[in-house]
C-alpha cells in the first residue's frame, strides 16, 4: 500500500535509537538522564531513611544497608519492589564509584552495570536475592565490582 505522506513522516521522526543500542550508550545526556532516573530508589530511600539510615550514595551505605533488619520481608507486596529499588540502589553506588562502569540497557529493557572490563552485573537480581535471603549482602556485590 502506498502512503505518500508517511514516507515525508518518517523522515522528519527518525526512530529512536532502541534500549542497548551501542550508539546510544555514548550520548552523554541520554547516559546521564539513564543514571539519573535509575538512581531515584524512593522506596529503599524511604524505608532505610525510616530506619534512620540516610542513603549518601556511598559503598558504606551499602554496608549500612545490610545491617538494616530486614522488615520489608514481613509485607509480600512491597518485598520485590524493595528489592528492585536496592539493585538499582548498588547499581548506582558502583557507576558512581567504580571507574569505567556505567549503566546498560539489554534490548529487553533490563538494567545492568557493565564495568570497564565488559563484565556486566545484574544488579536487579543481586538486590532482589538480598531482599529476599540477606545474600549476597549489596557490600560484597560492590567490592567484587571494584576490584575487577
Amino acid at each position: 500500500m502506498n502512503i505518500p505522506f508517511l514516507g515525508n513522516w518518517r523522515r522528519r521522526h527518525p526512530a529512536a535509537p532502541p534500549p542497548g543500542d551501542p550508539v546510544a550508550e555514548e550520548d552523554p545526556e541520554r547516559a546521564a538522564a539513564i543514571a539519573e532516573l535509575l538512581s531515584e530508589c524512593e522506596l529503599l530511600r524511604v524505608r532505610a531513611e525510616g530506619l534512620g539510615l540516610a542513603l549518601d550514595d556511598t559503598p558504606a551505605s551499602l554496608a549500612a544497608l545490610d545491617q538494616l533488619p530486614p522488615r520489608w520481608r514481613e509485607d509480600p507486596e512491597e518485598l520485590p519492589w524493595v528489592g528492585n529499588d536496592a539493585g538499582l540502589y548498588l547499581g548506582t553506588v558502583i557507576v558512581r564509584t567504580v571507574p569505567g562502569a556505567h549503566w546498560h540497557i539489554w534490548p529487553s529493557g533490563h538494567p545492568v552495570v557493565r564495568l570497564a572490563s565488559g563484565r556486566e552485573i545484574a544488579v536487579v537480581e543481586a538486590g532482589l536475592d538480598w531482599a529476599v535471603n540477606g545474600a549476597p549482602q549489596l557490600s560484597q556485590v560492590y567490592a567484587e565490582a571494584a576490584e575487577v
